[in-house]
């Protein structure tokens, strides 16, 4: 029986949402975060959740199974190499979903969908953060630094 056995429709031929949803779960590999509408996030944690339930397996079969759902092999390489170990000690909840407002042209909800465990950030932030700290300024107030102009020649007269 399949009671509940509900998807979103996204109002989109079967064929059509599936590689969307690859696509965006893609993305979201790729990226380790991803800004969408809520329907489409909501539709693409279910399968970015098993994505990397097969990941953690690891087997041949499952990375086999990874490469019909995502159809890149550099992705799932990245799946099974970088995204899978990080989630090791869990048991599910991979994924989070933040709401973040509507968007300016059709009001359409938007939302942010990204990894729980994210990697710490790279070594040029926490650069910028330490120089932050010690100038006395919050770390939101850093810009980062602009690269410096080419100096232009003097204009004779």
């Amino acid at each position: 029986m399949r009671h509940r056995r509900n998807t979103l429709k996204l109002g989109r031929t079967s064929q059509h949402r599936d590689s969307m949803l690859a696509n965006l779960v893609g993305s979201l590999i790729r990226h380790e975060r991803v800004r969408t509408t809520v329907s489409r996030a909501k539709a693409a944690r279910p399968v970015a959740e098993k994505l990397v339930t097969l990941g953690k397996k690891g087997s041949l079969h499952h990375r086999r199974m990874a490469i019909a759902a995502l159809h890149e092999t550099d992705l799932v390489h990245k799946l099974f190499a970088e995204i899978a170990p990080r989630f090791m000690d869990r048991t599910g909840g991979y994924t989070r979903i933040l709401k973040l407002g509507h968007r300016l042209g059709d009001a359409a909800p938007l939302a942010l969908l990204e990894w729980v465990v994210r990697p710490l950030p790279e070594a040029d932030d926490v650069v910028d953060e330490t120089k932050a700290k010690e100038k006395g300024k919050a770390v939101k107030d850093v810009k980062p630094a602009k690269p410096a102009k080419a100096a232009k020649p003097d204009k004779k007269k």
